[in-house]
């Protein structure tokens, strides 16, 4: 796994760019990440997590909260394991915005044939980027017990390609990474760039953020769906976007009607029974209607838009974060805590 070092430069600038986009980063937060009087019980109650590294809490467009409470700093890029899958669905809506990619129903028959193995499953050229954003494509799933076999084989594409079918394309959510690496690699051919590119283009430039390499298969293919690096203050600008509607202070960044499809319920998961759209797990919390982020140990961004609020948060990524676990306590923090701050502030 790459270990990817942030430019301290880019970091600075994405926090000029945060507070020029409207992502107003109070002094006190911005000397020691403290926070005021109404977090007090947030502080206590996210330190107590011995898996939580960091938070930022944004409420209405202003950074109400920002700590580190172990680990890594704010200003570090790190690990965000599977909230990479919601960054590759982003870009996949501005790839079919800008018309590289037809439409959802584009099929990898149409996208990609010629790295369709002669040996697989003739129903793969009929799996849609429906399909892989909802992780329906059908193919046996190379996350989990596969995991490691799967980045362990000479050609991560063939090998996610000729998984045999568990279910008809459309049909039933198999979470899998080579889903969205399949994903990923459509944007490559698609554009003619890396996907690496394309996040800087389309993300990291628009919101000032950085976004350093991340690992790439044997091809050179950048992985899609898992090890993209940012810092929680760039989680939160990209949960901030969404909560938007895909704008940001004065710069158009997904485009709106893709946010509103994305948020769409299409699937379910069989692990946390929350809903799934196009990359964002969708469910209620305290009755407010939330979209979430999602990647392995507890990198969270939560977004709670007719509560105007988004939540950043990194925790350890060695360690499992289950919704009866970790996860389950993320959720009760954002419940019992965040929401009564900001409530009462």
């Amino acid at each position: 796994m790459d270990r990817p070092v942030p430019d301290r430069r880019m970091v600075l600038a994405a926090l000029a760019g945060a507070v020029a986009g409207g992502l107003a980063v109070p002094r006190a937060v911005r000397a020691a990440g403290q926070a005021d009087g109404a977090f007090e019980e947030v502080a206590a109650r996210a330190g107590a997590l011995d898996q939580l590294h960091a938070m930022v809490v944004v409420h209405d467009g202003e950074t109400r909260f920002a700590r580190a409470f172990r680990g890594p700093n704010l200003e570090r890029a790190v690990n965000v394991k599977s909230v990479s899958k919601s960054i590759v669905a982003l870009l996949a809506g501005v790839a079919i915005d800008r018309g590289f990619i037809s439409g959802t129903d584009a099929t990898l028959g149409e996208l990609i044939d010629d790295l369709i193995p002669a040996d697989a499953d003739p129903r793969v050229k009929d799996v849609t980027v429906a399909d892989l954003l909802t992780m329906q494509a059908g193919l046996e799933r190379t996350s989990g017990p596969n995991y490691g076999a799967w980045v362990g084989s000479a050609n991560w594409l063939r090998f996610a390609l000729t998984r045999p079918f568990v279910a008809e394309p459309g049909e039933a959510f198999q979470y899998s990474t080579g889903s969205y690496h399949i994903l990923g690699v459509v944007l490559a051919r698609t554009t003619e760039r890396t996907l690496l590119s394309l996040a800087r283009e389309w993300l990291g430039v628009p919101l000032g953020i950085d976004l350093p390499a991340w690992t790439r298969d044997p091809q050179g293919y950048y992985l899609g769906g898992n090890n993209m690096a940012m810092t929680p203050r760039a989680m939160a600008l990209i949960g901030e976007t969404v909560r938007l509607g895909g704008t940001f202070g004065d710069a158009a960044v997904i485009p709106p009607e893709w946010i509103e499809v994305s948020l769409r319920p299409r699937a379910r998961s069989p692990f946390s029974g929350d809903e799934y759209g196009y990359g964002w797990f969708l469910t209620e919390l305290a009755g407010e209607r939330a979209v979430y982020a999602r990647g392995y140990g507890g990198q969270m961004i939560y977004v709670l838009p007719d509560a105007a609020l988004t939540v950043a948060i990194t925790s350890d990524p060695t360690r499992p974060a289950r919704t009866e676990g970790h996860v389950g306590d993320l959720h009760r923090l954002v419940v019992e805590a965040v929401l009564p701050a900001v409530t009462a502030g």
